[in-house]
Protein backbone atom coordinates (compact mmCIF):
# COMPACT_ATOMS: atom_id res chain seq x y z
CA UNK A 1 0.00 0.00 0.00
CA UNK A 2 1.35 3.41 -0.89
CA UNK A 3 0.31 6.57 1.09
CA UNK A 4 -0.69 9.32 -1.19
CA UNK A 5 -2.00 12.69 0.21
CA UNK A 6 -5.37 14.10 -0.24
CA UNK A 7 -4.60 16.11 -2.76
CA UNK A 8 -2.60 13.68 -4.42
CA UNK A 9 -5.05 10.84 -4.76
CA UNK A 10 -7.86 13.50 -5.87
CA UNK A 11 -4.95 14.35 -8.84
CA UNK A 12 -4.08 11.08 -9.54
CA UNK A 13 -7.84 10.33 -9.30
CA UNK A 14 -8.49 13.15 -12.32
CA UNK A 15 -6.26 12.38 -14.42
CA UNK A 16 -6.97 8.24 -14.20
CA UNK A 17 -10.61 9.77 -15.47
CA UNK A 18 -9.17 12.09 -18.19
CA UNK A 19 -7.52 8.89 -19.44
CA UNK A 20 -9.83 6.68 -19.27
CA UNK A 21 -12.34 9.19 -21.07
CA UNK A 22 -9.69 9.41 -23.93
CA UNK A 23 -9.25 5.61 -23.97
CA UNK A 24 -12.95 5.06 -24.69
CA UNK A 25 -13.72 7.85 -27.19
CA UNK A 26 -10.80 6.02 -29.27
CA UNK A 27 -12.47 2.38 -28.28
CA UNK A 28 -15.55 3.75 -29.49
CA UNK A 29 -14.92 5.54 -32.62
CA UNK A 30 -12.28 2.82 -34.08
CA UNK A 31 -14.91 0.14 -34.75
CA UNK A 32 -16.99 2.97 -36.38
CA UNK A 33 -13.90 3.79 -38.73
CA UNK A 34 -13.98 -0.14 -39.34
CA UNK A 35 -17.87 0.11 -40.44
CA UNK A 36 -17.22 2.73 -43.30
CA UNK A 37 -13.64 1.23 -44.13
CA UNK A 38 -15.91 -2.05 -44.89
CA UNK A 39 -17.68 -0.37 -47.46
CA UNK A 40 -14.39 1.10 -49.28
CA UNK A 41 -12.80 -0.26 -52.06
CA UNK A 42 -9.41 -2.39 -50.79
CA UNK A 43 -6.76 0.05 -52.12
CA UNK A 44 -9.02 2.97 -53.31
CA UNK A 45 -7.87 6.58 -51.83
CA UNK A 46 -10.48 6.26 -49.35
CA UNK A 47 -9.38 2.67 -48.33
CA UNK A 48 -6.16 4.34 -47.72
CA UNK A 49 -7.19 7.49 -45.98
CA UNK A 50 -9.29 5.09 -43.24
CA UNK A 51 -5.84 3.22 -42.85
CA UNK A 52 -4.25 6.44 -41.72
CA UNK A 53 -7.10 7.69 -39.66
CA UNK A 54 -7.34 4.17 -37.94
CA UNK A 55 -3.31 3.95 -37.27
CA UNK A 56 -3.19 7.51 -35.99
CA UNK A 57 -6.14 6.96 -33.79
CA UNK A 58 -4.90 3.63 -32.14
CA UNK A 59 -0.92 5.20 -32.14
CA UNK A 60 -1.83 8.87 -31.27
CA UNK A 61 -4.65 8.55 -28.85
CA UNK A 62 -6.12 5.19 -28.05
CA UNK A 63 -2.96 3.11 -27.05
CA UNK A 64 -1.21 6.58 -24.79
CA UNK A 65 -4.62 6.60 -23.15
CA UNK A 66 -4.86 2.87 -22.38
CA UNK A 67 -1.27 2.75 -20.71
CA UNK A 68 -1.81 6.56 -18.72
CA UNK A 69 -5.44 4.77 -17.81
CA UNK A 70 -3.61 1.57 -16.50
CA UNK A 71 -0.82 3.75 -14.73
CA UNK A 72 -2.99 6.06 -12.59
CA UNK A 73 -5.42 3.00 -12.27
CA UNK A 74 -2.48 1.27 -10.49
CA UNK A 75 -1.70 3.80 -8.36
CA UNK A 76 -5.04 4.53 -7.04
CA UNK A 77 -5.12 0.84 -6.72
CA UNK A 78 -2.21 0.51 -4.93
CA UNK A 79 -3.36 3.05 -2.26
CA UNK A 80 -6.21 0.78 -1.21
CA UNK A 81 -6.22 -0.79 2.23
CA UNK A 82 -6.42 -4.59 2.52
CA UNK A 83 -9.85 -4.37 3.49
CA UNK A 84 -10.83 -2.27 0.13
CA UNK A 85 -9.36 -5.66 -1.76
CA UNK A 86 -11.82 -7.87 -0.27
CA UNK A 87 -14.93 -5.90 -1.77
CA UNK A 88 -16.69 -7.49 -4.79
CA UNK A 89 -17.31 -4.90 -6.90
CA UNK A 90 -13.39 -3.91 -6.81
CA UNK A 91 -13.04 -7.92 -8.25
CA UNK A 92 -15.61 -7.22 -10.61
CA UNK A 93 -14.73 -3.98 -12.01
CA UNK A 94 -11.13 -5.27 -12.35
CA UNK A 95 -12.87 -8.42 -14.58
CA UNK A 96 -14.11 -5.92 -16.90
CA UNK A 97 -11.35 -3.92 -17.22
CA UNK A 98 -9.44 -6.86 -18.67
CA UNK A 99 -12.52 -7.11 -20.85
CA UNK A 100 -11.43 -3.63 -22.04
CA UNK A 101 -7.49 -4.60 -22.72
CA UNK A 102 -9.06 -7.50 -24.66
CA UNK A 103 -11.62 -5.52 -26.94
CA UNK A 104 -7.96 -3.04 -27.24
CA UNK A 105 -6.12 -5.72 -28.50
CA UNK A 106 -8.51 -7.35 -31.07
CA UNK A 107 -9.15 -3.82 -32.41
CA UNK A 108 -5.26 -3.67 -32.82
CA UNK A 109 -5.06 -6.75 -34.76
CA UNK A 110 -8.25 -5.67 -36.90
CA UNK A 111 -6.49 -2.85 -37.86
CA UNK A 112 -3.35 -4.70 -38.91
CA UNK A 113 -5.55 -7.15 -41.29
CA UNK A 114 -7.58 -3.50 -42.57
CA UNK A 115 -3.64 -2.47 -43.36
CA UNK A 116 -2.98 -5.52 -45.34
CA UNK A 117 -6.16 -5.71 -47.42
CA UNK A 118 -7.03 -8.64 -45.61
CA UNK A 119 -10.36 -8.00 -43.81
CA UNK A 120 -12.44 -10.64 -43.87
CA UNK A 121 -15.12 -9.61 -41.51
CA UNK A 122 -18.90 -7.73 -42.80
CA UNK A 123 -19.34 -4.19 -41.34
CA UNK A 124 -22.00 -5.96 -39.30
CA UNK A 125 -19.45 -7.56 -36.81
CA UNK A 126 -18.01 -4.15 -36.17
CA UNK A 127 -21.02 -2.59 -35.70
CA UNK A 128 -21.87 -5.60 -33.10
CA UNK A 129 -18.26 -5.15 -31.45
CA UNK A 130 -18.79 -1.55 -31.33
CA UNK A 131 -20.90 -2.14 -28.80
CA UNK A 132 -18.74 -4.28 -26.07
CA UNK A 133 -16.81 -1.21 -25.02
CA UNK A 134 -20.24 1.03 -24.48
CA UNK A 135 -21.48 -1.76 -22.36
CA UNK A 136 -18.33 -2.72 -20.71
CA UNK A 137 -17.83 0.85 -20.10
CA UNK A 138 -21.55 1.71 -18.62
CA UNK A 139 -20.97 -1.62 -15.63
CA UNK A 140 -17.66 -0.22 -14.94
CA UNK A 141 -18.61 3.24 -13.87
CA UNK A 142 -21.56 1.69 -12.27
CA UNK A 143 -19.33 -0.49 -10.04
CA UNK A 144 -16.86 2.40 -9.18
CA UNK A 145 -19.56 4.57 -8.16
CA UNK A 146 -22.57 2.82 -6.72
CA UNK A 147 -20.12 -0.26 -5.31
CA UNK A 148 -23.35 -2.24 -5.49
CA UNK A 149 -21.70 -4.80 -3.55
Amino acid sequence: MIELSATAFLWIKALHIIAVIAWMAGMLYLPRLFVYHCEAEPGSEQSETFKIMERRLLRAIVNPAMIAALVFGGILLAGLGADQWREGWLHVKLALVVGLFVMHHLMARWRKAFERDENTRPASFYRRMNEIPTVLMIAIVILAVVRPF
